[in-house]
């Protein structure tokens, strides 16, 4: 028998961000969430029928969380600020969540260091929200024990 929060699925979902326990609010829009190992090739002398895929290292995407801008915008200006006396590495959590607050999914990142924040646009002629957009970098996830 399924358990219920198995059932659930990400139809409907918010994106809530902390940096070592504080709070950066909740986004509309993740991207990049992945990570993929370098292969490298090999051919081998005197077997002409493979070519050898070799996994090397692996590589994290950058991930980029957007949402409108809203009053605690300016927590993610607050911790740039605080990373120009000296970049701190720090663990991140990022939560999918439904509408009514069940979480989905949730990923743990290691040494994550902002690398840019993009704010809106304002012009007086747009009729779109200002939004604002976070991206980190991350190397790799936390286990959590699962294997």
């Amino acid at each position: 028998m399924l358990d219920f929060l198995d059932d659930l699925h990400a139809v409907a979902v918010c994106y809530v961000v902390n940096i070592d326990d504080h709070a950066l609010g909740t986004f509309s829009s993740v991207d990049g969430l992945g990570c993929e190992f370098v292969m490298e090739t090999r051919e081998e002398g005197g077997n002409n029928g493979v070519v050898w895929q070799l996994p090397t290292r692996i590589k994290y995407s950058n991930i980029k969380l957007t949402r409108p801008v809203s009053a605690i915008s300016s927590q993610i200006t607050k911790w740039f600020a605080s990373q120009a006396k000296g970049i701190k590495r720090k663990t991140a959590t990022i939560e999918a969540r439904t509408l009514a607050g069940i979480t989905i999914a949730k990923w743990s990142l290691v040494d994550v260091v902002p690398v840019r924040w993009t704010g809106p646009q304002l012009s007086p002629d747009q009729s779109k929200p200002a939004t604002e957009t976070l991206e980190l970098a991350h190397h790799g996830f936390l286990s959590d024990g699962l294997f």
